[in-house]
């Protein structure tokens, strides 16, 4: 590695860090309102919703980072800007009923929508970020290293804070003042990353011209790279299922498996754990493989993990060990979920970045993250009347099916167009 390599290196597992004791606790984010603060399906399916839906916006977004000068100070602010709600949650009742009967539920949601507002200003700038600090050949390597770390943490954090909210059901009224101090520091030593600005050497057209130029851009790429059209094409039918199905598997979880938070910390742990131990190999293998080909890997260990998890319900064989109920099926599925989890935090994050030149990491990225954000927008609601209208197994059963016409796109592509051409 280079001296800025080493030193970008250091920066991101330092914010690696942070964010995974952050994900540990938004692992439970979900049970969290279900089973704290008794909220609706419909309600858990929107705050799903909201971890996506702002990623719509990823375009405009995109264009307005296209004129900051100064990212890094932007990037401060809006920190500040969507963490420092998170302190709200301290004056919250220790009550359910009284959380349930009053606006507690939609000032909850509130405030995650404006948390996640950060996302598409700061995912693709951190692709920016890294892609100009590391080299081709070490991007998916070091990458792979910070998220292992990250796995690691949020494996941590996620069985303590489980163990806390079981022994506390109102516990999250201390635990999201705190990674809401780690959301502001992690984008902070995000910003020490070296990074110079490209100097403007042309005037910009005004910023709804190149909002529709940007649009116009989306278009040209997936029409143009067809290689990158279909490794879309295949994600976007991914993303269905997988946020699709978020909501109903915590309603799973507690319905029918009922499960209590530090079951579902453990299960949650258990592939994380596998992750930990495959992301390294990963990491390695992505920097040599097509992306559509370790599509195939990341889409097919989702379908067998809902496999699974449909067969959980016909087979609920289970032990319980120190308050934990063990289902054996249900660890086949988070086995399968945590191959899934190693090639997905690759795969999502860079995979783009293969297909472009570094000055083009984040249009692609803003490609990725647009039709991450039409998808959110649909997938959660869906996947909640899809349950109501059959059940959990036409949830699960409907995933499968999209998941293996993701797979059939990723297979064509390959046959279609064998090679893409990768910049560095």
């Amino acid at each position: 590695m280079t001296l800025t390599e080493k030193k970008t290196f250091r920066l991101h597992l330092i914010y690696s860090f942070f964010e995974g004791f952050i994900m540990g606790v938004l692992n439970l984010n979900e049970f969290i309102l279900l089973r704290s603060m008794r909220g609706t399906n419909y309600e858990i399916a929107t705050l799903v919703q909201f971890s996506v839906l702002v990623l719509l916006f990823s375009t405009i977004v995109n264009e307005f980072l296209k004129r900051v000068q100064n990212k890094k100070s932007l990037l401060r602010y809006i920190a500040v800007f969507t963490r420092m709600p998170l302190f709200f949650l301290f004056f919250f009742p220790s009550n359910t009923n009284e959380i349930a009967n009053n606006s507690y539920h939609i000032i909850f949601l509130s405030i995650f929508l404006v948390y996640y507002i950060a996302h598409p200003f700061v995912l693709p700038t951190i692709n920016l970020f890294l892609k100009n600090a590391y080299s081709h050949q070490n991007f998916g390597k070091l990458y792979g290293y910070a998220s292992t770390l990250n796995k690691i943490v949020i494996l941590f954090a996620t069985f303590f804070i489980g163990l806390w909210l079981d022994f506390d059901y109102f516990a999250f009224r201390y635990i999201y003042p705190i990674i809401g101090i780690l959301g502001i520091t992690s984008i902070f030593v995000l910003t020490k990353i070296d990074y110079t600005e490209p100097v403007l050497t042309e005037i910009k057209p005004h910023f709804l011209n190149s909002v529709k130029n940007s649009f116009t851009d989306i278009y040209k790429i997936l029409k143009h790279d067809r290689p990158y059209f279909h490794f879309q094409l295949g994600f976007m039918l991914y993303g269905f299922v997988w946020i699709g199905t978020m909501a109903a598997i915590s309603i799973f979880f507690d319905q029918v498996l009922h499960l209590n938070y530090t079951s579902v910390a453990f299960y949650k742990n258990s592939y994380n754990l596998v992750a930990i131990i495959i992301l390294p190999f990963f990491g390695k293998l992505i920097g040599r493989t097509d992306p559509r080909k370790f599509g195939i890997y990341t889409f097919g260990a989702l379908m067998i993990f809902l496999f699974f998890l449909t067969l959980t319900e016909f087979f609920p064989f289970h032990v319980t060990i120190w308050g934990i109920k063990i289902y054996y099926i249900l660890i086949l599925a988070y086995i399968s979920y945590g191959i899934f989890a190693a090639t997905m935090a690759l795969l999502w994050y860079i995979g783009s970045a293969y297909f472009c030149k570094k000055e083009d990491a984040a249009n692609y990225q803003s490609v990725h993250l647009s039709l991450t954000g039409v998808r959110g927008a649909i997938a959660p609601a869906l996947g909640i009347v899809i349950y109501e209208w059959i059940d959990f197994k036409g949830v699960f059963g409907t995933g499968i099916v999209i998941l293996l016409f993701s797979i059939a796109v990723m297979i064509f592509s390959l046959k279609k167009i064998p090679k893409i051409s990768i910049k560095h």
